[in-house]
């Protein structure tokens, strides 16, 4: 296993987490997966001989049930993991039961340790954008989670370029606790994290961890032009993530293919390869129906992608220059320092 440091912080993780959205099957979620306790066991079995020790969930996956199951499938064995939930998502029907306020996060807190069964989570995220609450009081609420030892680090999910610096700079501000982390959807098919998001991360010291670096199984390489495979949350009718451009993402298909055969492995281990080559990445947080599935992702941390490889993925997926980033290549790229390497490449190319 390759462990990598979480931004500045001193934490180190797993480069493949595991994630828990298949865990409980409750509503919508039972689409992707329906996995009890037994299941859970095995597949964190699998992470532990792998070294896999980030486990990845949330308040609102199968509305609470993920977290029950992971607590007792972890029992006697807490010690061995990081932890990392998330909160913000709507889970009831009262005027409180949703958003990032200091009453619904620290009670979401308090909630999810009680399923988790333990005394801490290592890496806590605002699943989403909140604005209609103070962004203060958000980071004052994770401080003093922090402070009382409910959780370790804080994080956030699925913010803009300016909300995720926004909630920065306002704990610079009031010398409150500050993101380490945040965890986004990035995918060699889906790469507008560029534009903003990993130069952020770059700058500022932030640690990135990935959702669906599979795009819900797109870039696996089971599913084709033909339809979607047999059985496949796709197939049942999910549409996570978005596909805007159905040609360019089988075209993204065919030569993740391409280099598979070539390396002797299949098409999602040279997307998950691809992504762990980018700046800030620090985990890629994987689902599985079964541990050999897991066991076979494995292989993309052994997987060196050569400068061709990284050009024929880039000839087929670079996202295009948008205003002002056009602008910026053109007059200030002899300027260009770590974080613009995100998307215009390295200095002096």
């Amino acid at each position: 296993m390759i462990y990598r440091q979480l931004g500045r912080s001193g934490l180190k993780v797993s480069a493949l987490a595991m994630g828990t959205f298949t865990f409980g099957g409750k509503g919508d979620f039972g689409m992707v997966g329906a996995q009890g306790v037994a299941d859970a066991a095995r597949l964190i079995d699998t992470c532990l001989d792998h070294g896999i020790t980030l486990l990845d969930t949330a308040n609102m996956y199968s509305t609470g049930l993920a977290e029950d199951i992971l607590g007792q499938a972890l029992d006697g064995r807490r010690d061995r993991v990081l932890i990392s939930s998330k909160a913000r998502m709507r889970i009831g029907d009262g005027p409180n039961d949703e958003g990032a306020s200091r009453w619904h996060l620290i009670r979401e807190c308090e909630r999810s340790l009680k399923r988790l069964g333990t005394d801490h989570i290592d890496i806590y995220h605002i699943h989403e954008w909140d604005g209609l609450t103070p962004v203060e009081e958000t980071m004052e609420a994770l401080d003093t989670l922090t402070r009382h030892g409910k959780i370790r680090y804080a994080g956030c999910s699925n913010y803009t370029g300016w909300q995720l610096m926004k909630s920065l700079m306002a704990s610079e501000r009031h010398n409150l606790k500050r993101f380490v982390t945040q965890q986004i959807h990035y995918t060699v098919e889906a790469r507008e994290a560029e534009y903003e998001l990993l130069p952020i991360s770059v700058d500022q010291g932030l640690g990135v961890t990935v959702w669906s670096p599979l795009a819900a199984g797109l870039l696996s390489g089971k599913h084709s032009r033909d339809g979607f495979a047999g059985g496949s949350r796709q197939a049942k009718g999910w549409t996570e993530p978005p596909i805007r451009d159905w040609d360019r993402l089988w075209a993204i298909v065919d030569v993740l293919r391409e280099i598979g055969q070539e390396h002797e492995v299949e098409a999602a281990q040279v997307a998950l390869a691809w992504l762990l080559t980018r700046p800030a990445v620090a985990s890629l947080v994987v689902g599985a129906s079964q541990p050999e599935q897991l066991s076979r992702n494995l292989r993309a941390l052994d997987l060196h992608l050569t400068a061709d490889d990284l050009a024929r993925i880039d000839s087929v997926s670079r996202p295009p220059m948008i205003y002002p980033h056009w602008h910026q290549d053109q007059f200030a790229r002899a300027r260009f320092a770590g974080p613009e390497t995100a998307l215009h490449g390295v200095s002096g190319q």
